[in-house]
């Protein structure tokens, strides 16, 4: 069945139960599916995860653990590397099993853990200093490996265990009373307790992975927690599962049931995830979708969703699968044997769809060879920072490997920088985007105000533009100028038809501008000094591998595409500039403009 939520709504845990089963609003048949068939081995995978785990082994034991005299920041490489060394020893079939040399590293790099581990059980991450989340972090890597080594029960061993079991149980400590940073922290400190409880049980664990998920996990409509960020919706689905899994818990995995149907939607076909919307650093990152592997695997053996089915095969099949998914994930199929088994279920999906997203104001449409998306979603007021969305691209497509990374506009009214969307509103196949831009000036203060020696209070002004010993909020506002952009947006097949409108003060400039990605030979323009391509009129072509995007009818009344951030970004001299291919369309106000984007 599906379950209907508020806008917003907490999914409550407190006691642990959930009302009916969150599923795929895809519908699927899987009749053919055997049960003899889920207790296969997928072979041809463990094959490979051996001999790349081995591969890795020995880079490792070929290199120094640590640079001498330099202090460690990142316990990760650590971690992984005594995660890859614990398999090689612990598997019957791969090169390093019962290796003295392996042995020896292990012992090492267990030994820098523990050097490094502070009285109360926690690490250093970088900036973060005696990090209960960043151990956390740690511990998703040692538990596995600890599992493996108590499993393999080597006599020779015996020490590298009770270090390990050393590290873990100070750690544990930090996990019960630690607190954290971000929303994702909290299920990640969750599921290390879950790692630690099911090798050394201790209740205080469990009392303390209650308090935690008594909190709710957060989850609205389209599928999104709250941090609506791939990166950290890869993490939170794996703890999830890592609770779920080793506490008996299996409403969590309803959760991750949403939210890895909302990511198929969000993958690209060459594995890149749609992060524009994201309220984290990745907005302004390029990720791949092989970061929910052993996610997208585990869910399609135990639900036998076609849809999960499809996404494993599809990362199977990216470069990073096996440049990095290989490289370290034995340890985590020999823990979770589960992982192991075939896939027992085809990835057949309808891969042609417009799906709306309408609490984070986005759009997502495939048709053949084109995907789009479509942005609105912004959090106003609009603040470069940790934890909220701010990133201007309201428009991104592609055609095969002609990709048109973004769409953004920008006027120079009151240099407040790009258009922002107020969300965005859907009727029928059109979707508009609108916002309205306010600049202002100020009036004397009044006489209760004043002060004599003119120190008044150090403020920001009401656009946020700048700060200034002005008083501000004692200050009545005046000549008021608004700018209204609204961009009506139609798609049909998969070309998009766009309508520009922006209304205000005249004469402010107005720029359309697209970044192309690197690869691409963009014709029909014309280039000014500095490699930006303007397109006069006509329409414009760009071309990537055979596959072309072709854009138009352009419009050229200026080349002022120097400073379209805003005051702020001017004044740390930043930008939002990123490499690309970059074509121009440009005007004044009024402005109105058509193009079409095919």
């Amino acid at each position: 069945m599906k379950n209907q939520m508020s806008r917003g709504e907490f999914l409550r845990l407190g006691s642990l139960s959930l009302a009916g089963t969150l599923v795929s609003d895809l519908t699927f048949a899987n009749d053919f599916f055997s049960n003899n068939n889920a207790e296969k081995e997928d072979a041809l995978l463990m094959q490979k995860l051996i001999s790349s785990n081995d591969d890795r082994a020995k880079i490792i034991l070929n290199k120094e653990l640590t640079e001498p005299g330099i202090r460690i920041s990142n316990f990760r490489p650590i971690a992984g590397a005594i995660t890859v060394l614990a398999a090689s020893i612990s598997n019957s079939k791969s090169e390093y099993y019962k290796s003295e040399a392996a042995a020896q590293k292990l012992n090492q790099a267990v030994d820098i853990l523990l050097k490094e581990q502070y009285s109360d059980g926690t690490l250093d991450a970088g900036g973060n200093r005696q990090s209960p989340p960043d151990t956390a972090f740690i511990l998703e890597y040692i538990c596995p490996a600890a599992v493996l080594l108590n499993a393999d029960k080597q006599s020779d061993l015996a020490e590298i265990r009770n270090k390990l079991k050393k590290f873990i149980l100070n750690a544990g400590e930090a996990m019960i009373t630690g607190g954290v940073h971000t929303p994702n922290h909290r299920w990640v400190i969750s599921a290390a307790l879950a790692n630690i409880n099911s090798l050394y049980p201790d209740s205080r664990y469990v009392a303390r992975i209650d308090q935690w998920l008594a909190e709710g996990i957060y989850m609205n409509e389209d599928g999104h927690y709250s941090e609506r960020s791939g990166i950290y919706s890869a993490v939170i689905d794996k703890a999830l599962i890592t609770m779920a899994r080793l506490l008996n818990r299996p409403q969590l995995r309803d959760i991750v049931n949403k939210n890895l149907t909302t990511y198929f939607y969000y993958t690209e076909p060459n594995g890149d995830l749609v992060t524009v919307d994201s309220k984290r650093q990745d907005q302004f990152m390029n990720t791949k979708v092989n970061k929910f592997y052993l996610q997208y695997r585990y869910m399609a053996i135990h639900t036998k969703n076609p849809m999960f089915a499809y996404m494993v095969e599809l990362i199977e099949n990216l470069p990073e699968f096996t440049n990095e998914n290989l490289l370290d994930s034995l340890a985590f199929f020999m823990e979770n044997k589960e992982l192991q088994r075939e896939i027992p279920i085809e990835g057949k999906v309808t891969n042609d769809f417009e799906k709306f997203f309408a609490i984070s104001n986005l759009a997502r449409i495939r048709r053949g060879k084109a995907s789009m998306t479509l942005f609105g979603g912004n959090d106003k007021p609009l603040q470069i920072v940790s934890g909220r969305s701010s990133n201007p691209n309201f428009l991104m497509y592609r055609r095969g490997d002609a990709i048109l990374k973004y769409m953004r506009l920008s006027t120079s009214f009151f240099r407040l920088g790009y258009f922002s969307s107020d969300g965005i509103v859907k009727e029928g196949n059109k979707y508009i985007l609108k916002e309205t831009k306010e600049g202002d000036y100020y009036q004397p203060l009044a006489p209760e105000f004043r002060k004599a020696d003119g120190d008044y209070k150090l403020s920001p002004s009401p656009d946020g533009r700048f700060w200034n010993k002005m008083d501000f909020d004692s200050r009545v506002k005046s000549n008021v100028k608004l700018q209204t952009t609204t961009i009506e947006i139609i798609e049909n097949n998969g070309t998009l038809d766009l309508d520009f409108k922006v209304d205000g003060p005249p004469n402010v400039e107005v720029t359309i501008e697209m970044c192309f990605n690197e690869r691409t030979t963009i014709k029909g323009t014309e280039q000014d000094g500095k490699k930006n391509n303007f397109l006069k009129s006509g329409s414009g072509e760009a071309t990537v591998s055979g596959d072309t995007i072709q854009f138009g009818l352009g419009k050229c009344e200026h080349y002022n595409v120097d400073s379209l951030d805003s005051e702020e970004y001017t004044y740390h001299q930043g930008s939002l500039r990123t490499s690309g291919e970059y074509v121009y369309i440009t005007g004044f106000t009024p402005f109105y403009h058509k193009m079409t984007i095919s």
